[in-house]
């Protein structure tokens, strides 16, 4: 009897992620953690459709990628939401993930000091813009016949105390229940929802939250970069693109049964 393998035989120990013609959309797309995904999902043959509040950011990134489409969105507003399902059930006819990736840093300070009016834009940036996107796309995603999903963009904040970053950690911790009570809600209907947990990402974002926080404890910005990376096991802060990697997994068939799952990409950061 030959003990030859058969192709498929093959290709089943040897799995590969394929995401070519998944209709994908991601919040906040044109930079950072977002524009990494956006890339990594274009380059793998992904159909990518990104937001940003920033039209010049925004035509940068459609000029860099190519297939890539974008809607000038402000996250945070449901009337620009409503704008960008228009232009997402026009260039993709459907959608089969959706990156809920919309966020910002918030203000550092103490808690007895901090504005109203900061606490409002956190809270609605990061969290009340995923109800939003949540609202209009989990029917298309219904309709969806390629292990449709979704993916919350949370931080090691949401899984970690965070002393003088309230606001956002409050956020990110409520993304966490959000994604693990959408997987009860929508499993039934065939959709996974999973939370990715970034730790600092290198670049300049991550060295505006140090030039802050340095600030607010009255320290160094080298001091408190020192401290942020003696607090991760690893040592290093992490790179955007290793946040794009597990989202391509996540999506991916390869991930068909893993759901309400929290993931964390961040060299084990032991304390915020």
């Amino acid at each position: 009897m030959s003990s030859m393998l058969t192709m498929p035989e093959i290709e089943a120990r040897n799995p590969e992620i394929d995401v070519r013609n998944l209709r994908v959309l991601v919040t906040a797309g044109a930079s950072g953690i977002g524009r990494a995904i956006a890339e990594s999902f274009a380059a793998a043959g992904a159909k990518v459709h990104v937001t940003d509040v920033i039209e010049a950011t925004l035509a940068k990134a459609i000029d860099a990628v190519p297939g890539l489409t974008g809607t000038v969105s402000d996250a945070s507003h449901a009337d620009d939401v409503d704008r960008v399902l228009v232009d997402v059930s026009a260039r993709l006819g459907g959608l089969d993930l959706l990156v809920n990736n919309a966020g910002i840093a918030g203000p550092t300070g103490r808690v007895d000091e901090l504005t109203a009016a900061d606490v409002d834009k956190t809270i609605d940036v990061n969290l009340k813009s995923q109800f939003y996107f949540l609202e209009r796309f989990v029917p298309l995603l219904k309709d969806s016949k390629r292990n449709p999903s979704i993916i919350g963009m949370s931080s090691v904040a949401g899984r970690l105390g965070y002393g003088f970053r309230t606001p956002y950690s409050a956020t990110k911790w409520a993304i966490v229940g959000l994604v693990k009570s959408l997987a009860i809600e929508l499993g039934p209907l065939g959709i996974r929802a999973n939370a990715i947990l970034p730790g600092g990402v290198q670049g300049p974002r991550m060295d505006g939250v140090i030039a802050a926080r340095a600030a607010a404890m009255g320290v160094s910005f080298d001091e408190m970069r020192n401290e942020y990376l003696r607090k991760i096991s690893l040592r290093r802060m992490v790179e955007a693109r290793d946040v794009a990697n597990l989202a391509l997994f996540l999506a991916s068939d390869l991930a068909r049964n893993i759901s309400g799952q929290v993931i964390s990409v961040d060299g084990n950061t032991e304390s915020a």
